[in-house]
């Protein structure tokens, strides 16, 4: 599979599809809000000073998104976090996998 960082820019914009399709009805392409949600995510997410050893977010010693962003991404992931395991079960089994290892 790709690198860790380009594997979890997929894994999150398949959540927020799965939220936003949810939550505000949107089909292929996402609402205004969700879309600058996404395109935050990714551009932190490029920016991450780990590369390669990068931890999961939620265990990451340092916090790169703003408050309000990260709040938004938790409500993503605790809505579309279980459905990933239907929707995308290789992702989401490494995702968990990744969360479960030590941060380098």
């Amino acid at each position: 599979m790709a690198d860790k960082i380009t594997r979890e820019k997929e894994t999150l914009l398949r959540m927020i599809k799965i939220f936003c399709n949810r939550h505000h009805r949107s089909d292929d392409e996402l609402c205004g809000d969700c879309r600058d949600l996404s395109e935050y995510a990714m551009k932190c997410l490029s920016l991450c000073p780990f590369g390669a050893r990068k931890p999961v977010c939620g265990r990451c010693p340092i916090n790169c998104f703003r408050n309000d962003m990260y709040a938004k991404l938790i409500t993503v992931m605790r809505y579309a976090g279980p459905r990933m395991l239907y929707k995308h079960p290789v992702l989401a089994v490494t995702h968990l996998f990744d969360a479960y290892k030590k941060p380098h």
